[in-house]
């Protein structure tokens, strides 16, 4: 005898990814047949659905009725078309599905028993993928020309990126047997821990020392203005100094991490004498090898 959806939804919220591909395969033709509707046909509907799919995941646990399993679904995938339907640097996701406040992206994501599982399915994406993954479905970093910005690439790269992250995901969550894996939150309380250590080094001036521990020798360095250097490093130091000698100081707010990548949102706070010294926010990009940093460029994101 086949599972109820509110079975299959209970399981899903216990951790069970199997019952979550379950309930989402049972309802795909529906969710499909929304998408049509709004959107008509093409490609721009199946992307609406698997968007509607990764939304699920992070949203499970947030349904109250399990036994509204069909409608919940229906209700997501159509504000996921809704969304494409507004200005192409819309974030194709319901209104609120990504919030810059209490919880914040990461906490959202530990407290969801299927995490594990997607950070283990983004691994098997190529790092550029993964990277525009990471940044649309889990920081606050995510319309098209942000994440374009970002990544330094055009926005129609984005979109393709983004495309081959939602088909292999959405492929992977209807197709996956329920199996443990590694435990990605306790990479990004790692993670969190290093940017939290960093900054505080920073503050008593020991940035230089802890850039020397965890960067590369080689490490490619670019800044907000897309600046270079050939010693990233001293070039980092050199910044980071003369930012605290003026009075500003970064607060961490958010800390996203995925095998290879780490993405740091922080608080730039100005001087009481100069409130307008700093943008309001920067964005650490750090890409690794080996254990260590290889590539780190900031961002300050667009003020919404």
């Amino acid at each position: 005898m086949s599972l109820s959806d509110a079975e299959l939804v209970r399981a899903a919220v216990a951790g069970d990814v199997t019952g979550l591909g379950l309930l989402l395969s049972r309802h795909r033709a529906g969710m499909h047949a929304v998408a049509l509707g709004v959107l008509g046909h093409g490609p721009d509907a199946e992307d609406a659905v698997q968007d509607a799919m990764l939304v699920a995941v992070r949203k499970i646990d947030e349904l109250r009725d399990p036994d509204a399993a069909g409608p919940w679904l229906r209700a997501i995938t159509r504000n996921a078309c809704r969304a494409r339907l507004r200005t192409a640097s819309a974030v194709p996701l319901p209104d609120g599905e990504l919030p810059s406040r209490d919880p914040t992206p990461e906490e959202l994501l530990e407290r969801r028993a299927l995490r594990d599982w997607v950070w283990r399915a983004m691994a098997d994406l190529s790092e550029p993928v993964r990277l525009a993954a990471l940044l649309r479905y889990f920081s606050d970093v995510s319309s098209y020309d942000q994440i374009a910005a970002l990544c330094e690439v055009p926005v129609g790269t984005v979109r393709s990126r983004l495309s081959q992250a939602r088909a292999k995901l959405a492929a992977a969550l209807v197709d996956t047997a329920d199996a443990a894996h590694d435990d990605a939150a306790a990479l990004t309380r790692a993670r969190r821990r290093e940017a939290e250590e960093m900054l505080a080094a920073a503050r008593r001036g020991a940035f230089a020392d802890v850039v020397r521990d965890h960067w590369r020798p080689d490490v490619e360095f670019v800044g907000p203005g897309g600046e270079r250097a050939d010693d990233g490093r001293a070039f980092a130091v050199r910044g980071m100094e003369a930012d605290l000698a003026a009075g500003v100081r970064q607060r961490l707010v958010e800390v996203v991490a995925g095998p290879g990548l780490s993405i740091w949102r922080a608080d730039l706070i100005s001087p009481p004498g100069d409130p307008g010294h700093c943008p309001p926010s920067l964005v650490w990009l750090h890409h690794f090898r080996e254990g260590r940093v290889r590539r780190l460029r900031l961002f300050h994101p667009r003020v919404t």
